[in-house]
């Protein structure tokens, strides 16, 4: 008998075998099957209705099969979370060929906008709905929340997400009325001029913080007039305009009194 013919019987080789017959279907189950905060999610949407919702609405730019176009990308790979924030804050469809698409009052109702995120989640794995456990901001820390958002946001959002002005027409929007959930999922898939953020440079909970500290922002302001939210800009404008204006007033008053 060869050598080879004696590996192959070898009393520990069915149970080698074994071991990597059960790798690979864990390994094939894993990358097919929606984690919690997908199926929690999307366990009501009909991918079927999401097909058809998307073939008559968005198909014309994003191709038969949302394989892509010259007017639009591929959407395959992008998950269910980016298509919800994109149809549920009325980016898509989009109104106009602008630098970026404008957040506007939704096309479909949050049912329509599941279905079709549902639709094009079965065409491929990529970022998923959270949880309302994960964008609850009674469970995050807002001074946690405070120096990640300082750190990662605040150059284009503001200091407190009031938003602001970047290049080439392009803007970055106020986070004053967003929801939990469209600022969680604009930090995990990265629309347009934003950089995506997944759990490996933000965890979920370091996502939670930064809603808790936006959410803390809506709060009545502790000194009275928020001044658009604008930071040192607005107060240094207030300052110069409104504090050397009374003083100066004042100045002259009493320069008058005294000739």
């Amino acid at each position: 008998m060869s050598s080879q013919a004696r590996g192959r019987r070898h009393r520990f080789a069915p149970m080698l075998l074994l071991a990597f017959a059960l790798v690979l279907v864990g390994g094939v189950y894993t990358a097919v099957t929606p984690t919690t905060a997908q199926a929690d999610s999307l366990a009501s949407a009909d991918p079927a209705k999401g097909a058809d919702l998307f073939r008559t609405n968005c198909s014309t730019c994003h191709g038969t099969g949302a394989v892509g176009s010259d007017l639009a990308p591929s959407l395959i790979g992008v998950g269910a979370a980016s298509v919800h924030f994109q149809v549920t804050t009325g980016r898509m469809p989009m109104q106009a060929n602008a630098p970026q698409a404008e957040e506007k009052p939704p096309q479909f109702s949050e049912a329509e906008a599941l279905d079709m995120a549902a639709y094009i989640a079965s065409l491929g794995p990529g970022p998923e709905i959270p949880t309302a456990e994960q964008v609850d901001p009674a469970l995050g820390s807002p001074a946690n929340g405070m120096l990640l958002f300082r750190t990662n946001c605040a150059m284009c959002h503001n200091a407190v997400g009031a938003g602001g002005a970047l290049s080439e027409g392009k803007y970055a929007p106020s986070l004053m009325d967003s929801t939990p959930t469209v600022i969680y999922e604009a930090m995990l898939t990265g629309p347009q001029s934003m950089p995506g953020f997944n759990d490996a440079i933000l965890s979920p909970e370091e996502k939670r913080d930064v809603i808790a500290f936006l959410i803390e922002q809506r709060e009545p302001q502790p000194g009275g007039l928020s001044l658009g939210s604008l930071g040192p800009v607005s107060e240094g404008l207030w300052v110069f305009v409104v504090g050397l204006g009374v003083l100066i007033g004042f100045s002259v008053w009493i320069g008058s009194r005294s000739s």
